[in-house]
């Protein structure tokens, strides 16, 4: 072995630096562009910042936020990455998120009589049941017809707007609410909170065990292995006896349950009552958080937990600066991109 192959050998960079690497030069470019900006908008940049990173740790609350909200981001990522995984994009996660929650909603209400030990999974399976069915549609037109999941599953959101209106407001709708909002659902079909002051529900662990599996399930199974290799060269998985078209349904259908079951968590674990705008962006942070993990079901609930920091963050900022909450949808579209390019810079340096 020649001295310049060592000598380059030993200057590489140890693993965990080389993945860290590029997460933290986007993080820093993109805070340093929109901190430009703010400081040309005429606002205290220091403070600004201060506020959207350190919110989520100085308080109780501003904790119980995070994690609450960190619970449907990791559903909703997941829900994007596992399609993902097998080359597919389910880009209808918030149709998906929305029905679920009218499935939960539905079985919350009907059955409110029922005891908590069977009115809560009834709950949970219900909006899992609900989200699979929404996507059925969208996979079984790629699986029959190869019709692109992606117009699809878009298509099916705009549905999904309509009909959480329709059902909120025709069949249990809450006249006293001032919105778009159903009757409470039984007591049986609400998640037990770890806290209650500041609330923090039981939705966390749920969403820790299906990080847990979905990990296991995608990098550490012999079936992850076959939706990987569908997704990365289909013809060779057809040559290698790989059923890739119920694959890419059998994908499709686990990123639907796992929105659906983020609608159940709302329902259940927050609202405990259907609310027309409970999806919130949820969708378009979930895709971030996906993209941002480069499909690295490991790194999903990390990330999530990061755009949870920025999104409580962000509230703060707005209503003590009054500085605009979309300021940090730069910022994570910011890191998006710049992670993206350090791609682009790492594919040219060894080619």
């Amino acid at each position: 072995m020649s001295d310049a192959v060592v000598v380059a050998r030993d200057r590489r960079l140890p693993p965990a630096v080389s993945i860290l690497l590029p997460y933290l030069l986007a993080i820093g470019v993109a805070l340093a562009v929109v901190g430009v900006l703010l400081a040309l908008l005429g606002y205290n940049v220091l403070q600004a910042y201060q506020t959207i990173l350190f919110t989520s740790f100085r308080t109780p609350n501003g904790f119980a936020q995070t994690l609450n909200k960190w619970v449907p981001l990791s559903l909703q990522a997941l829900a994007f990455t596992i399609p993902l995984a097998a080359g597919k994009f389910n880009i209808g996660g918030e149709g998906q998120l929305i029905v679920g929650a009218i499935g939960a909603a539905a079985a919350g209400i009907i059955f409110a009589g029922l005891p908590v030990y069977v009115l809560l999974p009834l709950v949970l399976i219900a909006g899992m049941l609900c989200g699979a069915i929404w996507v059925l549609l969208p996979a079984w037109l790629l699986y029959r017809f190869r019709i692109n999941e992606i117009l699809t599953t878009v298509l099916l959101n705009f549905v999904a707007f309509e009909l959480i209106d329709f059902v909120a407001t025709k069949f249990w709708p809450d006249p006293t609410a001032g919105h778009p909002t159903s009757i409470p659902i039984g007591a049986g079909g609400e998640l037990p909170m770890l806290m209650t002051r500041p609330p923090l529900h039981s939705g966390l662990l749920l969403a820790l065990v299906i990080c847990a599996l979905a990990y296991f399930y995608v990098d550490r199974t012999s079936a992850g292995y076959e939706l990987i290799a569908a997704g990365a060269n289909p013809r060779a998985a057809r040559v290698f006896g790989i059923n890739t078209r119920w694959l890419f349904f059998w994908s499709l259908l686990l990123g639907g349950m796992l929105a659906g079951l983020s609608g159940a968590v709302e329902v259940a674990g927050n609202q405990h009552r259907l609310i027309v705008g409970l999806q919130s962006n949820f969708l378009l942070l979930g895709i971030i958080i996906g993209l941002i993990s480069k499909g690295n079901h490991l790194a999903v609930p990390f990330v999530a937990l990061f755009i949870a920091v920025l999104e409580v963050g962000a509230s703060a900022m707005q209503r003590t600066m009054m500085i605009p909450g979309e300021m940090v949808l730069i910022v994570e579209a910011l890191i998006l991109l710049f992670v993206l390019l350090s791609d682009v810079v790492r594919r040219r340096r060894t080619a």
